[in-house]
């Protein structure tokens, strides 16, 4: 069983349609914890790390065989959790970064600030040691959309922003709720976002224990 650690709910349809589509029969486990995302905003995302410790101590001790953080900003505090838990836990935008990191000139597209420089440290480890010229823009007033419920709003938002982008090789979406603007955009740059390819790794992490 994989167990996802969400800070929102609306995560939860797109990674059991993503399951459904890729890995049938792949049983998920649904944490959602928005606290930690809104402590982590106004604090950092050390401030939370005994928390999510806590989080995914519980979803091993209730049966999962691998961990999937699908918050960037709490990403690699997720990860640093994971020794003495015994099992895997991953952060779902590493595989997209490690795509990304291949480029010479990437944007990092967030609606929230705290996002922005855990993402950028991941492309820059992923890259290791290669320069890279990597930019980082904040999406102004759209996370103001995503907790009103204008889902749509949100998403426009995004999408005129990825297509503003001038001078890059690909364009890194840093959180999983903004990826369906990858295919809305018109952009001729290369949109990368992170939930299906995070939740392929997650779940050769959970066959590889089965």
């Amino acid at each position: 069983m994989l167990a996802l650690l969400h800070t929102s709910s609306v995560h939860i349809p797109v990674f059991e349609a993503l399951r459904d589509q890729d890995h049938p029969g792949l049983e998920l486990r649904h944490l959602v914890h928005e606290e930690l995302l809104i402590r982590a905003g106004e604090e950092g995302p050390a401030a939370v790390a005994t928390a999510v410790a806590t989080v995914l101590t519980s979803a091993v001790a209730t049966g999962a065989s691998a961990v999937l953080c699908t918050c960037s900003t709490i990403g690699g505090v997720a990860e640093a959790c994971a020794d003495g838990l015994g099992v895997p836990v991953l952060r779902v935008d590493r595989p997209m970064a490690a795509a990304a990191a291949v480029a010479d000139r990437i944007v990092v597209v967030a609606t929230v600030r705290s996002t922005l420089e855990p993402t950028a440290a991941l492309i820059r480890e992923e890259a290791a040691g290669r320069a890279v010229e990597l930019r980082t823009l904040l999406v102004e007033d759209a996370w103001e959309r995503f907790e009103a419920g204008d889902r749509d709003g949100y998403l426009d938002a995004v999408t005129a922003a990825v297509d503003a982008v001038r001078d890059a090789d690909v364009i890194v979406l840093a959180q999983a709720s903004t990826a369906d603007a990858a295919d809305g955009a018109r952009t001729p740059v290369p949109v990368l976002s992170s939930p299906r390819a995070g939740l392929r790794a997650a779940a050769r992490a959970v066959e590889s224990r089965s």
